[in-house]
């Protein structure tokens, strides 16, 4: 008698090589498969999934995978960031924390410290006697008047994603960037001041360049300042940014200097 035969599927056989969950997946296509996920959720739910994910999640080629999905990548880098996470969740965070820069919300957002003479003015690019900003997506600026004219705004970091553990064990740079430009028929003062605050509104470093002086019959050309905080203290919740000025011919009207385009930011610097 012939012998009877059967044939059983694989995926019946207990050496079967299917797969049966994402576990048995090969480890760079885990990695590929959660670098597609937010990075909220990879923290607060895939990395508790099981101890190979946290493994995963934990990885530099995971959040560098996720550097190159959302722009923040070049190879330069690779020599010069230590730690992808924290790379990643700077650069996912950041943002001008200074709101309303170029005047397009009239003073909304600014409080206004000093406003002496005919008072803070709000004009059109380029203005009398005055002229563009480089950046020609900038249409507006605030001026000042014959007498000291200030406003700042405070800035709180919890509120704007960056955590007090980031804050102090990562010290991430603090870039602070400011515009200014004279009539060139008016002489003009321009100043500005930035201070790291502690919880307490402590000072804990400050930035005070010396007064500009710009002289009558300037070329009138828009200037940037900018500076960045480095290894500072540990402690710092607040960001105060104050600028302003006034003329140098005590002429009524809006003669002194102008403002626009007020930048803070923090993390690290990249072409993206």
């Amino acid at each position: 008698m012939g012998g009877a035969s059967s044939a059983r599927g694989g995926g019946d056989s207990p050496s079967g090589s299917a797969m049966t969950t994402i576990g048995d997946l090969p480890e760079d296509v885990l990695v590929e498969l959660l670098s597609l996920l937010p990075a909220r959720d990879l923290l607060r739910t895939c990395r508790l999934v099981c101890t190979q994910w946290r493994y995963v999640v934990d990885l530099a080629t995971l959040w560098k995978r996720k550097c190159q999905r959302d722009g923040f990548y070049c190879q330069s880098l690779d020599r010069s960031v230590s730690d992808w996470k924290v790379f990643y969740m700077l650069c996912h965070l950041k943002k001008n924390l200074i709101k309303n820069p170029c005047a397009e919300e009239n003073f909304k957002h600014w409080r206004i410290v000093e406003n002496g003479g005919d008072k803070w003015k709000i004009e059109d690019l380029p203005g009398a006697h005055g002229k563009h900003m480089p950046d020609t997506r900038v249409h507006k600026y605030f001026v000042t008047s014959y007498q000291r004219c200030f406003k700042s705004q405070l800035i709180t970091l919890s509120k704007e994603g960056y955590c007090d553990e980031l804050m102090d064990e990562k010290r991430p740079e603090i870039t602070v960037k400011d515009w200014y430009s004279a009539r060139s028929d008016c002489g003009c003062i321009y100043e500005l001041t930035v201070k790291l605050l502690s919880k307490d509104n402590a000072p804990l470093e400050e930035f005070h360049p010396e007064p500009v002086i710009i002289e009558q019959w300037s070329d009138a050309k828009w200037r940037e300042i900018s500076h960045t905080f480095q290894n500072y203290p540990k402690g710092v919740r607040h960001i105060y940014f104050e600028h302003g000025g006034k003329d140098t011919q005590f002429w009524a009207g809006w003669y002194g200097i102008r403002v626009t385009n007020s930048s803070i930011t923090i993390g690290p610097q990249t072409s993206s």
